[in-house]
């Protein structure tokens, strides 16, 4: 078979196409005094101090449109807003641990003032349910990242219905905390 090819190939013009590209390579005539560069050397110059706005604003590159353009996902909000739960528990601790360590009386005091105040119930009820609130959200959102951690409900349509059922949760156990 590559016998065949062979002859064929000898046999067509292709051989004499190279024989003129060959012929062609050696009638160049190279100029050989322009084609070596000159080479000067400059004293190194430190880079500029130039602040990284200046700088884009030099070269004409554009700011990134950042934040204006994003749309906010659910699951990226539940995330901002456990861990702002989980900040928000962490002053409470800090607040009624360090309030029963430098006050000089004990809760049942402080209570008994609050029910001084004469406050309506709904009043009393909208202060319980605003603490409570990152309690119930951040238990919530607890109990689904550990349903998370048996690798269920990892897909996004799962993620979205569990994240909707959490906020649900929320309201449910919030709602419970603020009515004892």
């Amino acid at each position: 078979m590559a016998l065949f090819c062979c002859t064929r190939l000898a046999s067509s013009s292709t051989l004499g196409n190279l024989a003129k590209f060959r012929t062609a390579l050696g009638t160049v005539s190279y100029a050989q005094a322009a084609s070596i560069p000159k080479i000067t050397f400059k004293k190194f110059e430190p880079p500029k101090d130039e602040h990284h706005d200046l700088r884009n604003e030099r070269l004409n590159r554009p700011l990134s449109p950042h934040l204006t353009i994003y749309k906010f996902q659910l699951t990226s909000m539940l995330s901002i807003t456990h861990r702002a739960a989980g900040i928000i528990l962490t002053g409470y601790a800090t607040a009624l641990g360090m309030g029963a360590l430098m006050l000089p009386n004990d809760i049942s005091h402080y209570i008994t003032m609050i029910e001084g105040l004469n406050l309506s119930p709904a009043t009393i009820f909208l202060a319980k349910a605003a603490i409570a609130s990152p309690f119930g959200y951040h238990f919530a959102n607890g109990i689904r990242h550990l349903y998370w951690d048996t690798a269920k409900g990892l897909t996004i349509k799962e993620v979205y219905t569990t994240g909707y059922s959490m906020l649900a949760g929320t309201i449910a156990i919030t709602l419970f905390l603020a009515a004892l």
